[in-house]
C-alpha cells in the first residue's frame, strides 16, 4: 500500500521535520500550513528536488470546513491517506489561569482540541475498513505539559493536550479491528520556536540529558509509529523527552 501521509502544521518546527523523513521514507506528504506559505511551499521544493512527492495545502484546522476541503484536495492531488500526524497547535498566552480570556480558552481549544477531533474524523472515514478503507495510522503530537500541568505558564495548553491523550486512549480501542491504528508521542523540551530561544537556552542545560530535543528526533518516533515496525503499537503515549519524566 502507497503510503499518502497529511502532516498538520508542518511548514516549520517538528511537523516540517515529519514531512523531509517521511519524504525520505517514500511516502507521498500533504503538508498543511494556516499561514505560512513561503515556509511550507520552501519545505516541499526541498522534498521535490531530492525525488519525493509533496503537495501543500493551506487550512486553518480550527475550521471544520476548511479540513474537509484539506482532505478532499489531498484526495484529488496524492490519493486517499493512509497516515494523519495531528501536529497543528499553539500555546496560546503565558500566564496565570486567572489571566486568560474567554476568546484566549477558545482559539486553543479550537486549534488543539477541535481540531484533532475532526482531523482524525475524516482521517478514520477514508482509513477505517468499516467505511471501505485499507487501514492506516494516527499521530497526535501532544506534550509532556499534559502530565505536568505548566502552573503559572500555561494550564491552557497542558489541559488541551491532557484532551488530545484521551482522543488517542479512546479512539484506539474504538478503530482497532478497523486497521486503524492510533499513538501519542509526547515531546519534551524541543528546539523549536514555541517555547523560544530564551526558554530553550535557560532550560536546554537543566534537562536529564543535559540540551534540548530536536525536532528530527520527533520526526523519527513519527515515523515509526506510521510504519508496519510498529503494527502492534496501539493507544500508545510515547514520550520523547530525554529522559524527562
Amino acid at each position: 500500500m502507497k503510503n499518502i501521509t497529511l502532516i498538520t502544521g508542518a511548514s516549520r518546527g517538528i511537523g516540517a521535520a515529519i514531512a523531509r523523513l517521511c519524504a525520505e521514507n517514500g511516502h507521498a506528504v500533504a503538508i498543511n500550513y494556516r499561514t505560512g506559505a513561503d515556509a511550507a511551499e520552501s519545505v516541499a521544493d526541498a522534498i521535490r528536488d531530492a525525488g519525493g512527492k509533496a503537495i501543500t495545502v493551506q487550512a486553518d484546522t480550527a475550521n471544520a470546513a476548511d479540513i474537509i476541503r484539506m482532505f478532499e484536495t489531498v484526495d484529488a492531488e496524492l490519493g486517499t491517506v493512509t497516515g494523519l500526524v495531528n501536529n497543528a497547535g499553539i500555546h496560546g498566552p503565558r500566564g496565570r489561569l486567572d489571566a486568560l480570556g474567554d476568546a484566549d480558552i477558545a482559539r486553543v481549544l479550537d486549534v488543539n482540541v477541535r481540531g484533532y477531533f475532526n482531523c482524525a474524523i475524516q482521517a478514520v472515514k477514508r482509513m477505517s475498513t468499516k467505511h471501505g478503507g485499507q487501514g492506516g495510522a494516527i499521530v497526535n503530537i501532544s506534550s509532556g505539559s499534559a502530565h505536568i500541568g505548566a502552573p503559572g505558564e500555561g494550564i491552557l495548553y497542558s489541559a488541551s493536550k491532557g484532551a488530545v491523550n484521551s482522543l488517542t486512549i479512546g479512539l484506539s480501542q474504538e478503530v482497532a479491528a478497523e486497521g486503524v491504528r492510533v499513538n501519542t508521542i509526547a515531546p519534551g523540551l524541543i528546539e523549536t520556536d514555541m517555547p523560544g530561544p530564551e526558554k530553550v537556552a535557560r532550560l536546554g542545560p537543566s534537562q536529564p540529558s543535559g540540551r534540548v530535543g530536536q525536532p528530527i528526533e520527533i520526526a523519527e518516533a513519527a515515523l515509526w509509529l506510521l510504519s508496519e515496525k510498529a503494527s502492534y503499537v496501539n493507544g500508545a503515549n510515547m514520550r520523547v523527552a530525554g529522559g524527562k519524566i
